[in-house]
């Protein structure tokens, strides 16, 4: 019976240990596909394939426009896409984006298998895995109206908040996952307004990711009033907000710097939670200086992704940092009926 038991354990840390490694390799997909994404989104690939799940009516899209029918664009424009016209690489930069997108829906599935292999560990690491194989399967859907939309501005912003929910629900199952790793990191020690002080920090990138999206959304539609030959003078043409948008990057720098530092101070540099704030602070100091790159430089395309990855990072870590705290916070928590 001993020994019975033995392999048992041994077979379920295996388990748990396996399910850690795909739901690391998912997430870090997840933000890949994030990157590429706001790729398509900055070079203005977002069409190049003008239909879905075909792209150009075909499974494998063309590598020349002679492969295509000679009144592909009269169809198109009957389609309500007036100005559609083949361009090599902005459609395999979309196909290829889609790609990647099907192989996320893949991996996130093997991510659901692997948890249901530990449900008895803790159940809610199998139902966030389920509910983002469930998001996944609407964001396919909700990118085909993206596309059908001709790329309309709040439906892409609808698109990249789905990404950022799979994201805290595959952050959310990890999480749980480490759950015993958590109640080994006493925080008794930790200074009494930290827990003050994270909700602050969450809040304010709350608001400041909000912000960012209004201005991604007017730098489109300047994009489409000015063209790409105008991006150096995008900036001239942008609202208030963009500007509190930019400023407010130096409050919200602070504020995760004086975060780090409460942590640092109470429970010194080995913890957990401190080696994860002083990640969520280099991810702010990237993102500062990809917004003072775009605001200062002339909105340069390659820059943008960039510093998309950066919020949806923050935000990720951000979320990491909360439940782990809550994880430790709670464990430290002795019920009144063991005390006394």
């Amino acid at each position: 019976m001993l020994i019975a038991r033995e392999l048992s354990e041994h077979a379920s840390s295996l388990a748990l240990l396996r399910f850690q490694k795909v739901a690391w390799t998912t997430i870090v997909a997840v933000y890949i596909l994030i990157l590429v994404g706001a790729s398509v989104r900055a070079s203005g690939s977002g069409m190049g394939c003008p239909d879905w799940p075909t792209c150009f009516g075909q499974w494998i899209p063309p590598t020349s426009e002679s492969a295509l029918p000679r009144d592909y664009q009269e169809v198109y424009a009957d389609l309500g896409y007036a100005e559609t016209r083949f361009n090599v690489v902005k459609t395999w930069t979309e196909y290829l984006n889609r790609l990647l997108g099907v192989s996320i829906g893949i991996l996130i599935f093997f991510t659901s298998v692997c948890a249901f292999a530990i449900r008895d560990y803790n159940p809610k690491i199998f139902y966030a895995a389920g509910l983002a194989f469930l998001l996944v399967g609407f964001q396919g859907w909700l990118g085909s109206k993206v596309v059908s939309s001709n790329l309309m501005p709040g439906l892409i912003t609808v698109h990249m908040l789905v990404a950022l929910t799979i994201v805290g629900t595959l952050i959310y199952a990890l999480a749980q996952s480490r759950r015993d790793f958590m109640l080994g990191q006493p925080i008794d020690q930790i200074d009494p307004r930290f827990e003050r002080w994270l909700y602050i920090v969450i809040v304010l990138t709350v608001v400041q990711v909000a912000m960012g999206t209004q201005v991604r959304e007017m730098t489109d539609f300047i994009s489409l009033e000015q063209g790409e030959g105008a991006r150096s003078q995008w900036i001239d043409a942008m609202p208030w907000f963009f500007y509190v948008h930019r400023s407010f990057s130096a409050v919200l720098l602070f504020c995760n710097l004086w975060l780090t530092y409460l942590l640092t101070s109470s429970l010194g540099r080995s913890h957990s939670l401190v080696r994860m704030a002083i990640a969520m602070v280099v991810i702010i100091f990237g993102s500062v200086i990809s917004g003072a790159t775009l605001g200062h430089l002339g909105m340069p395309a390659f820059i943008q992704p960039t510093h998309l990855l950066s919020a949806s990072l923050l935000f990720g870590i951000q979320f990491l940092i909360w439940i782990s705290y809550r994880q430790s916070r709670d464990s430290n928590v002795v019920p009144m009926s063991v005390a006394t």
